[in-house]
């Protein structure tokens, strides 16, 4: 019996360690050496996980760079720590809540006003398990927050983003595979786990309906899943889900630094702007998902973002 449960024993650590180097052989890393001095780049939850771990790749790179973030304090302390890290003095953050449109219409037009280009957007600020609370535009908070409060923010910094070839990089996730999106009922509260999926997929419409528009301009967008990472994004869970799922995480999965790598491809790599519309994991183009297939539901989804978030230019 010792014998059957040491052998069991040997073959589960066996298969977990199998799986764990599996998963590091096969994750995506940016090998790109572009510099990105003179540029600008903009990314939303920069002061955490892999927004941060984006921002200060860029800063490395020598681009001037703006976290955008809800907490001051957080954001000034990763701001401070990129400069540290990276001898550039040129990062910057800038407030926004994401719940608001109101903040998010202030924070364009502060952008607007103050910035003479921006190369990068990075649409990556996430949330989830905030339960059925609304914001002050009476929405759903997740989907506000990953989804119309970035369609809003694009829109308002496309002028901007025209001056010069510049790239949108919207961060999904593969649970927008099982995103099933009927635009009648697209704002109604079904479950923290149903918003979530439903803003990931929204983003990804969103990437293609964005670049069919941005045609023949100098503009391309890109969406993504970065692969599943130990971020913030767990932490509003019970604590003892939190804990299983950050010790699986630790195991199992990618870090902040590995996560963000796909994100990073997509907003630097040379010769992808014929890849625009398309949707990435691990620093290659994939199949679309079949919930994203239907060229009409982009479309659709578009038309009923205007309306939501007031959307007049």
């Amino acid at each position: 019996m010792y014998l059957e449960i040491l052998l069991a024993t040997s073959c589960t650590a066996l298969t977990l360690v199998s799986f764990k180097l599996y998963i590091k052989v096969t994750t995506g890393l940016c090998k790109s050496q572009v510099c990105l001095k003179g540029k600008t780049a903009l990314i939303t939850g920069a002061n955490t996980g892999i927004g941060y771990e984006t921002a200060l790749d860029f800063a490395k790179r020598g681009a001037r760079v703006i976290l955008a973030c809800r907490d001051e304090k957080r954001a000034r302390q990763a701001c401070n720590q990129i400069m540290k890290e990276t001898n550039n003095t040129d990062v910057v953050y800038k407030l926004v809540d994401l719940a608001s449109f109101k903040s998010v219409r202030k924070f364009a037009e502060d952008v607007n006003n103050t910035e003479e280009r921006l190369d990068i957007l990075v649409n990556n600020a996430g949330a989830g398990r905030l339960g059925n609370q609304r914001t002050e535009d009476d929405l759903p908070i997740i989907l506000q927050i990953n989804y119309f409060s970035h369609f809003l923010l694009t829109n308002l910094l496309l002028d901007l983003l025209k001056k010069n070839p510049s790239r949108i990089v919207n961060v999904s996730a593969i649970g927008a595979k099982l995103g099933n999106i009927d635009i009648k009922t697209l704002t109604v509260y079904k479950g923290d786990s149903d918003q979530y999926i439903t803003s990931k997929l929204c983003q990804i419409l969103f990437t293609i309906e964005l670049s069919s528009r941005l045609q023949n301009t100098n503009v391309t967008s890109y969406s993504l899943h970065p692969g599943v990472i130990k971020t913030e994004i767990f932490r509003n869970l019970e604590a003892w889900k939190r804990r299983l799922i950050l010790f699986l995480i630790e195991i199992f999965y990618k870090t902040a630094p590995e996560g963000a790598q796909t994100q990073i491809y997509c907003a630097i790599e040379n010769g992808l702007e014929k890849y625009s519309g398309q949707h990435f994991h691990d620093c290659k183009v994939v199949s679309r998902y079949k919930s994203a297939r239907d060229p009409e539901l982009a479309k659709a989804v578009w038309e009923e973002s205007e309306r939501i978030v007031g959307l007049t230019r």
